[in-house]
């Protein structure tokens, strides 16, 4: 994958629930690292089949864009169904997770962790986040879904389950991220 400057990220897809294979070119001779489940990404291109995508780090890489699960245009409307939830304890959960993962990398580096206990102190720590001005995206793993926060409230914005019965209470129409033939 390339690195470049991302500003103005806005996630237009998402990678679907079983994550995806991405290439540094659109050739399937030239693979890099694979795509976390559900990771927001920002289509820029399209050639063919190929989708060149940007991820909020600034990351960049290109993928099989037929796989990737496109989300609503905007994120929920102030006007539109109101989320519930208090964006708070979400945000204390993700900084936690980043705090436990910074304290492995410290004693990593500081040479009182090993490799194989730093994979073991660090296994199953999952956080995504991407705040632009007032409007943020977080990934709740417990949830196993990305919501949309604009301060006050919480809107499921792309999930890999369905949303029914009273978890759909008080949401904006979710997309299940997840082309058909893999649901």
């Amino acid at each position: 994958m390339s690195r470049a400057a991302s500003p103005g990220f806005r996630p237009t897809h998402v990678v679907p629930r079983r994550g995806m294979p991405a290439w540094e070119s659109p050739d399937p001779a030239r693979p890099t690292v694979p795509l976390d489940p559900l990771l927001p990404v920002e289509l820029v291109e399209r050639r063919g089949d190929w989708g060149y995508i940007r991820c909020a780090n600034g990351w960049a890489a290109w993928v099989d864009g037929r796989r990737l699960v496109a989300v609503p245009e905007d994120p929920p409307a102030a006007d539109g169904p109101a989320g519930t939830a208090d964006p708070r304890p979400l945000l204390a959960r993700a900084g936690q997770t980043l705090d436990d993962y910074r304290t492995a990398v410290e004693e990593l580096a500081a040479g009182t962790l090993d490799g194989e206990d730093f994979e073991d102190r660090t296994r199953g720590l999952r956080i995504g986040i991407v705040v632009d001005g007032e409007s943020m995206w977080v990934y709740d793993p417990e949830e196993c879904r990305w919501v949309y926060g604009d301060g006050r409230r919480l809107t499921t914005y792309a999930t890999d389950r369905e949303v029914t019965g009273e978890d759909a209470a008080g949401h904006a129409p979710t997309r299940l991220a997840a082309p058909e033939g893999e649901r």
